[in-house]
């Protein structure tokens, strides 16, 4: 029996949770291994679990804190990493001591070099393996140079580690994993030409990951004033989003438009769409070009997401359109000579895609051989040092941060 921890996040947008879901699909088709996920938030107790559910509303109505986050991790990422580790460290030993686990596998950045430096202080011996879940931009918190493996899914990521000081031995481009039910269909499709023609109207799903932030309204208004169109919008978690949009589409659109809440069936309304405008999420983009939808990208969160828009010009897989005034005309270009420029996408979105990624990190991380390790420590609840914790608390970074989510929090409740 392999035993494998999974440290993931369930509350930081559902990019984590995706990933997390498609390596697990993959791992249950070995009876000899066992998989426990835990969120890394949960491990800070509290505290942690509300700054992982925080992310939902800094990213909807404060990207300037977003941005100010992203800084500090760039800047000063040694501040997060002990912030984090007098955090977590007494639940992640308890944790160890109930999982006894063969390989650590994290896929989230926040908890990478806290974890190792724990272990390290108490000599426990277990291969770490970092599976990036960014594209392009990507944050130190990424590239600990101690890990045993980084699993990148871009060689701009594997490019990125080697700046922060990785060793190319440690660095494995693999790709992007996508859950099953959006690559299922690559095999059972004994056509892949499914090209777009002029002969029915045009199929467009507008997104914008798990959170439901950008201008929704807009681009479906612009759709359907100057198309032959029908339009699908997903608001995620925004229930508010969810119903200024019926109030001001339904009455006006009627049957021409279709508005979802969060929703588990992505994959059918992805699959059933000819055009997808979405922000820069790289598991919405991943996902939307595994079912050979192309992307309109209309923005990107600022940091991490920051160099998906180019990405997605640089391999043909979508446009970037950063002004809606703009869009019909970009619109238009893709229809112009029989959708030429859209099954131009369409094509170089199946050269693209790969259905046995997530086989193919499974494969390799099973290939990984366990390391004889020192015995791992009971653990006693004690108190945390308050002294170091206040020093890390009042760093004039962390203590502004603070400040400004505050704000934000009385402006949306007022």
């Amino acid at each position: 029996m392999k035993n494998i921890l999974i440290i993931s996040s369930d509350h930081t947008g559902h990019g984590h949770k995706s990933i997390t879901e498609s390596l697990i699909e993959q791992f249950n088709k070995h009876p000899d291994v066992n998989v426990h996920v835990i969120d890394g938030f949960s491990l800070a107790g509290n505290l942690g679990i509300r700054i992982g559910k925080a992310y939902g509303s800094v990213t909807r109505n404060a990207t300037e804190l977003w941005k100010l986050a992203w800084e500090i991790n760039l800047k000063k990422p040694s501040l997060v990493i002990e912030f984090t580790e007098v955090a977590i460290k007494d639940k992640f030993l308890e944790v160890l001591n109930e999982v006894r686990p063969d390989l650590i596998l994290s896929v989230h950045p926040a908890f990478n070099a806290s974890v190792i430096n724990i272990m390290e202080e108490y000599r426990i011996n277990i291969p770490f393996v970092t599976l990036i879940a960014d594209l392009v931009s990507i944050t130190p918190l990424w590239a600990d140079p101690r890990v045993d493996y980084i699993i990148c899914p871009t060689i701009e990521s594997k490019y990125k580690c080697l700046e922060y000081g990785v060793p190319e031995s440690k660095l494995k481009v693999i790709g992007f994993p996508v859950r099953s039910r959006f690559t299922q269909h690559i095999r059972n499709s004994e056509d892949q030409n499914n090209d777009y023609t002029h002969d029915r109207p045009l199929e467009c799903l507008i997104m914008s990951g798990g959170e439901g932030v950008g201008n929704m309204r807009r681009i479906a208004e612009i759709l359907l004033e100057n198309f032959n169109c029908r339009v699908k919008i997903i608001a995620g978690r925004n229930a508010a989003l969810k119903r200024r949009l019926e109030s001001s589409l339904k009455e006006k659109y009627g049957d021409k438009v279709e508005i979802y809440g969060f929703t588990q069936n992505v994959q059918d309304l992805m699959l059933s769409s000819d055009i997808a405008f979405t922000r820069g999420s790289p598991n919405v983009m991943m996902e939307a070009v595994s079912c050979n939808t192309p992307l309109v990208i209309t923005g990107a969160l600022p940091g991490q997401e920051e160099g998906n828009p180019e990405f997605a010009v640089k391999y043909n897989l979508g446009i970037i359109c950063d002004d809606l005034k703009e869009l019909k005309d970009m619109v238009s270009d893709l229809l112009d000579n029989n959708a030429e420029k859209l099954n131009q996408i369409k094509k170089s979105q199946r050269e693209f895609r790969d259905p046995d990624i997530p086989q193919k990190i499974v494969d390799f991380i099973l290939s990984i051989e366990s390391k004889e390790r020192a015995h791992i420590p009971e653990v006693s609840r004690k108190v945390i040092r308050l002294d170091r914790f206040k020093s890390i608390r009042n760093n004039i970074g962390l203590r502004r941060s603070y400040i400004i989510l505050r704000r934000n929090r009385k402006i949306n409740r007022k």
